[in-house]
């Protein structure tokens, strides 16, 4: 693979057109010898992730995908490959065209796709019928061929895009290819990064074909791929006053796991300091759970008033309620205007009384509440994540994450940054509010909004990995969680 400085970047389909365009206008590279290189760095990666294959199939529509995947057939025939190449239309366009008659030329023979026949024996499947263009649901007679492709158990190879997902949004409107690897081209398309998309692309690979950096020029990635990073050491003169003071606020009659999660997570994430403000009924069990944290039984706003002055960062939310108790806590924090993170009835309540925040706020919805929050349906916030992540943080003026696979972080002027890490284990009760408290923790020790968010998904996701890593996802717990985040957030090579 073509090494790039550029790896991190995340960029919209459209601007990956444009990059495409750049190249064969003003670099004077002609869009076949962009296809050469594609279906070279392509085989390459088959052999190597296959390297005992020797049948392979090929799927080839009638755009620029296809004529990727003509040009791979030619190259495995002329290292004495099996070739089966099927197409979905009798013809090709443009440079496909080109790259079907250089695949015929090697001594191929294409052969139109029927499902009469079946899919034939092979080592290796490879896509290489849509790529980026496709935005809506394949038509039945191919969403059948790739309902076959997945549920014949083989390996796939997808060149650039899994066929069917929509490389913008990383959803699927219809059937689409869950590949093994996918070779993506040119630059990382964002859509391969978040939602549905954690199922279809498998190991995803970059290859820039040789392309200069100046390529990029004036053009600004639409976002960005989160890397590992850690905090500093402290000084070690350090003290628990100059680690900051968070406010864990929540845990209605019920609920007073949810709080107790939310507080020791801010306690592991290394707040010097954190209270717990809730029904005075929990106060024995988080005492004798968890006696670092300073737990105060609150029964309405009089009672809220001076732990919120002595306090630094709020964590407003968790097992908080809905009810007559926690909306009057609710009220009385958000009028401090205090550094904060929302989650959980911190955000139901938002969303039926919206606000916009002039202090460093963080949100973190999962998509239901980010539906309610813009007032869409769940539906709308998935078919597009990274318009949904971004609406948040415009509408509230708050630093958004909007949590799920691939989750985003956003903030009011646009940004946007993936987490690549997680795993389907951690969609369990109390892992949001272990996020709400590690990123209060980090607030709390001086990270300014964007910061602790990105740092706080990250480590929290890391931490999840790390956990399933001994013992596997399924069954995995919230509070399995915080001895490997303690670990993280003390490795110094992160």
């Amino acid at each position: 693979m073509t090494p790039s400085p550029h790896r991190h970047e995340l960029y919209s389909v459209d601007q990956v057109r444009a990059l495409d365009r750049r190249a064969i206008d003003a670099l004077g590279i002609p869009g076949i010898e962009l296809m050469r290189r594609a279906a070279a760095a392509a085989f390459a990666s088959l052999q190597r992730h296959w390297p005992r294959a020797r049948r392979i199939a090929v799927y080839c529509g009638p755009g620029n995908n296809g004529g990727d995947g003509f040009l791979l057939g030619a190259l495995a025939l002329q290292a004495g490959y099996q070739v089966m190449l099927f197409a979905l239309s009798g013809e090709s366009r443009g440079d496909a065209a080109t790259a079907r008659g250089r695949f015929e030329e090697a001594g191929g023979q294409v052969q139109p796709w029927s499902a009469v026949t079946g899919l034939p024996v092979a080592d290796v499947h490879v896509d290489a019928l849509y790529g980026t263009g496709l935005a809506r649901a394949p038509e039945p007679a191919v969403a059948d061929l790739l309902w076959r492709l997945n549920a014949g158990g083989e390996p796939i190879l997808a060149l650039d895009v899994p066929s069917g997902l929509n490389a913008d949004t990383g959803q699927c409107p219809g059937e689409a290819i869950s590949a093994d690897v996918t070779v993506s081209f040119i630059a990382h398309k964002r859509g391969l990064h978040t939602g549905q998309a954690a199922d279809h692309v498998g190991v995803l690979e970059l290859d820039t074909l040789a392309l200069p950096d100046e390529l990029r020029d004036g053009i600004v990635p639409d976002a960005e791929v989160l890397q590992p990073a850690t905090l500093p050491p402290r000084p070690r003169h350090a003290h628990k006053g100059s680690n900051g003071h968070v406010l864990a606020i929540g845990g209605d009659l019920g609920t007073a796991g949810a709080i107790r999660l939310c507080g020791e997570a801010a306690l592991r994430a290394g707040a010097g300091l954190v209270s717990v403000a809730t029904r005075e009924a929990n106060l024995i069990a988080l005492n004798s759970a968890r006696p670092e944290l300073m737990a105060h039984g609150v029964d309405g706003p009089q009672a809220l008033q001076p732990l919120l002055q002595r306090a630094d960062v709020l964590a407003l939310g968790p097992g908080l309620g809905q009810g007559a108790w926690g909306h009057a806590l609710w009220l009385t924090a958000l009028d401090m205007g205090m550094p904060m993170v929302l989650d959980a009835d911190g955000l139901n309540l938002l969303a039926r009384e919206p606000r916009t925040f002039e202090a460093t706020t963080v949100i973190t919805p999962h998509p239901g509440e980010a539906a309610r929050l813009l007032e869409r349906s769940i539906a709308d916030i998935e078919a597009n994540r990274y318009s949904a992540v971004r609406a948040l943080a415009r509408k509230y003026n708050a630093v958004a994450v909007l949590k799920g696979a691939g989750s985003l972080i956003a903030d009011p002027h646009g940004r946007v940054a993936v987490c690549p890490w997680g795993n389907p284990g951690m969609a369990t009760g109390g892992m949001g509010d272990l996020l709400t408290g590690i990123v209060a923790a980090l607030l709390a020790q001086g990270c300014e909004g964007w910061a602790a968010a990105c740092l706080g998904v990250g480590l929290h996701a890391r931490a999840g990995d790390a956990a399933a890593a001994d013992g596997g996802e399924r069954g995995l717990l919230a509070t399995d969680l915080l001895a490997p985040l303690r670990w993280l957030l003390n490795e110094r090579n992160a």
